[in-house]
C-alpha cells in the first residue's frame, strides 16, 4: 500500500472544503491510490486519464490532479518509506487558485 504525508497547507485547505467537496476529492483519491497500487505491481501502468494528472509548470517534481471541474490537488512523489512502495506528499487541495 502506498504511504503518504500531508503538508499543513493541505490539511488547512481540506478542512476548508465543503463536505460535498471533501467527498468528491476522497472518491478521486481512492482512484489515485488504486492506480498507485497498479504501478507498484507493474511500473508500465499509468494514472487513469480521468484524473488528469500533469506536471505543474515551473515547479519541478510537483504534479496536479483534477478531482472536480474546478477542483485541484497538488502532490509530489516523496522518498519511499517502505521499499517498493510509492510515497506521496499532498501539498494543496482546492480550486484552481491553489496552483503556484
Amino acid at each position: 500500500m502506498p504511504t503518504h504525508d500531508e503538508t499543513r497547507a493541505f490539511i488547512r485547505d481540506y478542512e476548508s472544503l465543503t463536505h460535498r467537496q471533501q467527498d468528491s476529492f476522497d472518491r478521486k483519491r481512492e482512484e489515485f491510490v488504486e492506480d498507485l497500487l497498479a504501478m507498484e505491481k507493474d511500473p508500465r501502468e499509468r494514472f487513469r486519464a480521468s484524473l488528469r494528472i500533469k506536471k505543474v509548470q515551473g515547479q519541478p517534481g510537483l504534479f496536479e490532479m483534477t478531482w472536480a471541474p474546478d477542483g485541484r490537488a497538488t502532490f509530489s512523489m516523496g522518498r519511499p518509506v517502505i521499499e517498493g512502495k510509492r510515497h506521496i506528499v499532498w501539498h494543496r487541495v482546492g480550486d484552481h487558485s491553489i496552483l503556484p
